[in-house]
C-alpha cells in the first residue's frame, strides 16, 4: 500500500470513529447544515427533499431517497417509520417524480426482531408494488448481512419483485452472495463499502476492493442481474460500462448510480451519453451518520466542509 492510501485509510477511520464521538456529534448537529452537509443532504423534510428531486428530473436524473434513520429499537417507532416511507412514495407518485426509495432494515426494527423488520418492509413493497414503484434495501455493517439478504430472499420467494438489495465489494464473502442470490434474477446496486470493517473480514487495499467490484458487476451482468453500478470512480466506471458491451448487455439491464452532491459534473456528462443516472438523495433530521460515512469515503470532502468553517 502507497504512503498516500495508508494516510487516506488512516484518515478515513478516524472518521468513521468520530461518528461516535458525542462532542462531534453535537458540533456537527447544531452546524453541520451550515457547514455544508447540505451538498450531500437534500434537506431535513420531505418538502425539502421533493424540491431537491424535481430539480434533479429537470436535468435528466432518476433519483431515489432515504428517510436517514437507522438502529431503531422501539417496535412503534419502526412501524411508524413504515408508514411514512409508504407516505413517501405516495408523494412521489403524485409528484410524478423517477423516483423509488431505499431504506435500511435496521431502521425497520431490525436490531430488535428480525420478523418485524420483515413486516415492516413488506408493507412498504406492497405500496411500491401498488404504485408502479421500487424499494432498495440498503446493506449495512457485516454482522447484519446474513439477516437483510434472509429478509430480501423472503421477500423475492413471497412473489415480491418490485424489491432489491445492495452487495458491498469490500466484504470477502460477497462474491459467494452474489452466486447465491443468481437464480433469483435479482436487482442489485453494488457499492464499494462504507463501515469501518477489521482486516478479516474487509479487503484493507482499495485495488483490491475496486478489482472484486469489477468481478462482481461482470458476474451480474452476465448471470442475468439489472446491476445498479453505484461509484464515482470514473475509471471503474469505464471498466464496467466496457464490461457491459464485451458481454452484450443493452442499456435497459443496468444503470449507474451516484450520490447526491457528488460528481454533479460527471452525472450529467453520462446522461448525455445516454446512460440512465440515478441519483441517491437522502433527507431527514438524523442526517450526522450518513454524512460522516460519506466523508469516511472521499476524505478529500473534509476539505469542502472546512472552507465552509473558515467563511462561517
Amino acid at each position: 500500500m502507497s504512503v498516500a492510501a495508508r494516510a487516506n485509510a488512516v484518515l478515513r477511520a478516524a472518521i468513521l470513529r468520530a461518528a461516535d464521538d458525542r462532542h462531534v456529534q453535537r458540533v456537527m448537529r447544531r452546524y453541520g447544515m451550515r457547514l455544508g452537509a447540505a451538498r450531500f443532504v437534500a434537506g431535513e423534510t420531505l418538502d425539502e427533499c421533493v424540491a431537491a428531486l424535481h430539480r434533479l428530473a429537470a436535468r435528466g436524473l432518476h433519483a431515489n431517497t432515504t428517510l436517514l434513520g437507522e438502529s431503531v429499537r422501539d417496535r412503534a417507532e419502526a412501524e411508524a417509520v413504515a408508514r411514512e416511507y409508504g407516505r413517501v412514495l405516495e408523494r412521489l407518485h403524485a409528484d410524478e417524480l423517477p423516483c423509488n426509495v431505499a431504506l435500511k432494515l435496521t431502521h425497520l426494527g431490525l436490531e430488535l426482531d428480525e420478523e418485524l423488520a420483515y413486516k415492516n418492509v413488506e408493507r412498504v413493497v406492497e405500496v411500491a408494488e401498488r404504485l408502479g414503484s421500487f424499494v432498495r434495501i440498503d446493506m449495512e455493517q457485516s454482522s447484519l448481512v446474513d439477516a437483510t439478504l434472509r429478509v430480501y430472499r423472503r421477500l423475492r420467494e413471497a412473489g415480491h419483485d418490485r424489491v432489491g438489495t445492495v452487495l458491498q465489494s469490500y466484504l470477502y464473502r460477497t462474491e459467494r452472495d452474489l452466486e447465491a442470490l443468481l437464480p433469483l434474477a435479482p436487482n442489485l446496486r453494488f457499492v464499494k463499502g462504507a463501515y469501518l470493517e477489521p482486516p478479516d473480514v474487509a479487503y484493507p487495499a482499495k485495488a483490491d476492493v475496486d478489482a472484486a467490484y469489477a468481478r462482481l458487476v461482470e458476474t451480474a451482468l452476465r448471470g442475468g442481474v439489472y446491476a445498479a453500478i453505484a461509484t464515482h470512480d470514473e475509471a471503474l466506471i469505464e471498466r464496467c460500462l466496457a464490461v457491459a458491451v464485451e458481454v452484450g448487455v443493452g442499456r435497459e439491464w443496468f444503470e449507474l448510480q451516484m450520490l447526491y452532491g457528488v460528481r454533479p459534473a460527471l452525472q450529467l456528462d453520462l446522461v448525455r451519453r445516454g446512460y440512465k443516472v440515478l441519483v441517491a438523495t437522502p433527507y431527514g433530521p438524523e442526517w450526522y451518520p450518513y454524512l460522516m460515512r460519506r466523508l469516511a469515503e472521499r476524505p478529500a470532502n473534509l476539505a469542502f466542509l472546512a472552507r465552509n468553517l473558515v467563511r462561517g
